[in-house]
């Protein structure tokens, strides 16, 4: 049960191409947006689509799996873990963001033939 304690699952479509660079130390990284979709009915029984966004970080052999294969509008599935960070922009003024370090990625988009 422990590795419940901090563990998202989400599946949707890339908002972007995968920005991937090399580290400093050699390392892989690949970072990308999806998005989730989800709907409710309101008061009035109209149905209401919302769609959130999220900010994905893969390392190493996700990265280049990203590089490979993922393409915006690509559907996939991923298991990672909430990461929460802070910086200070060009104005000065302290940014802070939340992003999902991926684990693992299963692609969903159909194969062509």
């Amino acid at each position: 049960m422990s590795n419940l304690r901090n563990s998202v699952r989400l599946v949707g479509h890339l908002g972007n191409e995968p920005e991937v660079k090399k580290t400093a130390n050699n390392k892989t990284l690949a970072r990308v947006s999806i998005a989730t979709n989800s709907s409710y009915k309101n008061e009035k029984g109209e149905k209401i689509e919302e769609t959130q966004w999220h900010n994905l970080i893969m390392w190493d052999n996700n990265a280049k799996l990203a590089e490979k294969y993922l393409r915006k509008g690509s559907e996939i599935s991923i298991e990672g873990r909430l990461s929460s960070r802070s910086y200070t922009d060009n104005s000065g003024v302290k940014k802070y963001i939340t992003e999902i370090i991926v684990n693992e990625i299963l692609l969903l988009d159909k194969k062509k033939d």
